[in-house]
């Protein structure tokens, strides 16, 4: 054998060599700590501002638990008791209050109001005069039918006189003399508050009854009136009377009534004393005093009497109101 050949043999096969190198690195590889695996590094991007923006946070919401509804039928009572009788207490107070404000007003003021007073009579009043607290206008002999008069201070207040004639459902307007003459059947009532001073069912002179009374309040205090002739009284002397005082009945006896102001000794018309002229039942007419008894009646809605636009004669005493408007 050749030593070519004796080479060619003994060269080592490959699958050795491999085998041997493997080997050597499993056993290199057993020999070195094993390394960590670093992971990518990732350069970082600028991020947009607008990226960076964060929504604001939200409260968080508390969930009530829910109450179940009160029906109207099932509310509290306990309170309701004592809230109406407050409110009952307090409206009873003002009313009271009230009621004592408009008489101390009333009382107060009755004096000066009496200008203001003379009115067409309405029954529509007594209604207001319960509002107001007024119960007391009939302590003070006022009647239902009295109209109130609202003056400056804002009192409705009953006016002090009434037109006497105001229920002679066929009243005749005649002439003025001593006093006003009228013709009719019916009640004749007093002018206002006042004390009868003489009531006859016959009087000489007069031809007929004969009724006089002194007023006791208004313009006309201390004044006298009259009625005379067609008439019956019904009170007497020493009565108390008031607008709401039927004095005597009105008959139809063809001669009518006379009213107007009397003498203060209540005796006769005022017009036959010398202060006022001494005219009589001669005449002349109108006299003074009778056109100034027309000028109340027609204050208080009597129509003016047929000659009241002629020349008066006679003489207005002192001591009686120049008007009534």
């Amino acid at each position: 054998m050749s030593t070519s050949t004796t080479a060619r043999h003994r060269k080592p096969p490959q699958h050795s060599a491999a085998r041997s190198s493997r080997a050597a690195r499993q056993q290199k590889s057993a020999t070195q700590p094993s390394q960590a695996v670093q992971p990518q590094q990732v350069p970082a991007q600028p991020v947009r501002a607008a990226e960076t923006r964060q929504a604001p946070a939200q409260p968080a919401r508390i969930i009530q638990p829910q109450q179940p509804a009160v029906q109207a039928d099932e509310a509290p009572q306990a309170g309701k008791l004592p809230a109406i009788a407050s409110a009952l207490h307090n409206r009873t107070v003002r009313l009271v209050m009230t009621a004592v404000v408009a008489l101390t007003l009333m009382f107060s003021f009755w004096p000066a109001a009496a200008h203001f007073l003379a009115q067409v009579p309405s029954g529509a009043w007594a209604d207001e005069a319960d509002v107001l607290g007024l119960q007391a206008a009939g302590a003070l002999g006022l009647q239902a039918k009295l109209q109130p008069e609202v003056i400056s201070m804002g009192v409705a207040v009953a006016p002090m006189y009434l037109n006497p004639l105001r229920d002679v459902p066929d009243l005749t307007l005649e002439r003025i003399d001593q006093g006003v003459d009228f013709n009719g059947s019916g009640p004749v009532f007093a002018l206002g508050d006042g004390v009868v001073l003489a009531a006859s069912a016959d009087y000489p002179g007069w031809e007929g009854g004969w009724i006089t009374y002194r007023l006791s309040n208004g313009p006309a205090a201390g004044l006298v009136v009259y009625v005379a002739e067609d008439v019956t009284p019904t009170v007497q002397a020493g009565d108390q009377v008031t607008p709401s005082t039927v004095i005597g009945n009105m008959y139809d006896g063809g001669g009518g009534i006379e009213t107007g102001w009397a003498q203060p000794s209540g005796l006769n018309a005022e017009s036959q004393l010398t202060v006022a002229g001494g005219i009589g039942g001669a005449g002349p007419f109108p006299t003074a005093v009778g056109f100034n008894f027309d000028q109340l009646l027609q204050s208080l809605g009597v129509p003016a009497a047929p000659n009241a636009g002629e020349p008066a004669s006679g003489i207005l005493p002192a001591g009686y109101p120049a008007n009534f408007g």
